[in-house]
């Protein structure tokens, strides 16, 4: 990350996430895996899932902020607080979180 840009390009990330999700998973896990994330999607603010589904689509904290009339710093705290929620060390994670819990699909 650079100044709050994305890293990777969005069609980069797009390419990456479906290649990723395509990926075989034994059913017992993944039912496993979808209960975990749904709790854990369940203890993220209506706004902190609105910022992570807008992380995901490879928008910059700046861009969030416009789209949502918050300031970046705010948009920043929004994305902090859904990381440690997540567990998730860094925006990547938060970009693979939010498509194996389906918030968003590699089209959108």
């Amino acid at each position: 990350m650079a100044n709050g840009e994305a890293l990777l390009s969005a069609r980069a990330t797009r390419s990456l996430i479906e290649r990723f999700l395509a990926q075989p998973q034994p059913a017992a896990e993944s039912s496993r895996q979808a209960s975990h994330r749904a709790k854990l999607i369940a203890d993220l603010t209506e706004r902190e899932r609105e910022v992570l589904v807008m992380v995901a689509r490879g928008l910059s904290n700046e861009q969030i902020g416009e789209a949502l009339s918050i300031s970046s710093f705010t948009v920043k705290t929004h994305v902090n607080r859904a990381m440690v929620k997540l567990d998730a060390h860094d925006r990547a994670q938060l970009v693979v979180f939010a498509y194996q819990a389906r918030l968003l699909q590699p089209d959108e």
